[in-house]
């Protein structure tokens, strides 16, 4: 039995009714940058102009803006001018209703009705159902993939992209997206940034997601973006899934594992997962996003910012860290 198909057209993602609602949802949060209120000052203008060189296939990415943050490690976004930004969303709007319904339960990174808090709710349920509500040892094996992004390989990408779409100007344009970037080796990479990077590694990582779900047949899995861990009551077991999991990796996704964040430990003694160290029964926020997150308040105290740390802090814990951000 073949895949399902990718039934949207070319013409579906460059018409002007998707590049205008692709605008609406682009626009939110961002009509006080500068960059966004030039582009809107001759949306319509724009808007034709784009659609035109999109119909007849003169299309170009420009090039990126690049800088720095820490999260809390450093990474390097690279930013994108409007005019590309808005067919990233037009590209997205279209794509992400139809990949998603591919993808597994249990992978959470950018997507809707998922999340880090669903992630961190779901990996306590597995805790709890592999070790009987606590009365056996439930182990955890946590990996990271080695420079994730950085590592993508596009041609490995178009091939997983060709299976499901057949309309050859889609993976044009495409093509066109991926490879106005490179982390350095030509055909390797996406940007931190870009809204299809978000879609295109759950894509590309879904290969991994199945292979683990269906050939390890692993029952407690969850992924967030190049973060994952295997839960079980069998150490032996989580122990032989390395050397396959790596394998599979580096055979069909040209990927590593990060060799200093691989490791087998038991949930009594505390596995840090998305930035909390998680115990059977609570958990507390890793020192790393604490220092973070007070470094954060230091230059910006005001009331949203100082609510939206509060928020994240009733998900665990932290009644001493949250009284602490209240004082600041």
């Amino acid at each position: 039995m073949g895949r399902v198909q990718f039934t949207h057209t070319y013409n579906d993602i460059i018409s002007l009714e998707n590049l205008l609602g692709a605008w609406k949802e682009f626009r939110k949060g961002k009509r006080k940058k500068k960059d966004v209120q030039e582009f809107e000052i001759r949306l319509t203008d724009n808007l034709f102009a784009l659609h035109l060189e999109l119909a007849e296939r003169r299309y170009e990415h420009g090039g990126y803006h690049a800088f720095n943050i820490s999260d809390p490690k450093p990474r390097n976004i690279h930013k994108a001018i409007v005019r590309d930004r808005l067919l990233h969303h037009a590209l997205y709007r279209t794509l992400y209703p139809f990949f998603d319904r591919s993808f597994i339960a249990d992978s959470y990174s950018c997507r809707d009705g998922k999340g880090t808090h669903r992630a961190m709710t779901r990996f306590i349920s597995f805790g709890c159902k592999v070790s009987k509500n606590n009365t056996r040892t439930c182990w955890v094996l946590k990996c990271d993939v080695r420079k994730f992004f950085a590592s993508i390989d596009h041609e490995i990408l178009f091939k997983i992209l060709s299976d499901f779409i057949e309309d050859k100007d889609i993976l044009n344009l495409l093509r066109k997206v991926v490879g106005s970037f490179s982390s350095g080796k030509t055909g390797t990479g996406l940007p931190l940034g870009n809204l299809t990077s978000q879609l295109l590694v759950n894509i590309y990582l879904n290969q991994f997601d199945q292979f683990v779900k269906h050939r390890i047949k692993a029952r407690y899995y969850i992924r967030y973006a190049d973060d994952f861990v295997l839960l079980s009551d069998d150490r032996d077991f989580l122990e032989s899934c390395i050397p396959r999991i790596s394998n599979f990796l580096k055979e069909n996704l040209k990927l590593s594992l990060h060799p200093d964040k691989v490791f087998i430990k038991t949930l009594a003694s505390g596995v840090d997962f998305l930035g909390w160290v998680h115990f059977p029964h609570h958990r507390v926020l890793r020192t790393a996003t604490k220092d973070k997150m007070f470094r954060r308040l230091v230059k910006d105290s005001r009331d949203a910012a100082r609510e939206s740390y509060l928020g994240m802090l009733g998900h665990g814990d932290a009644r001493s860290l949250s009284e602490a951000v209240e004082r600041i």
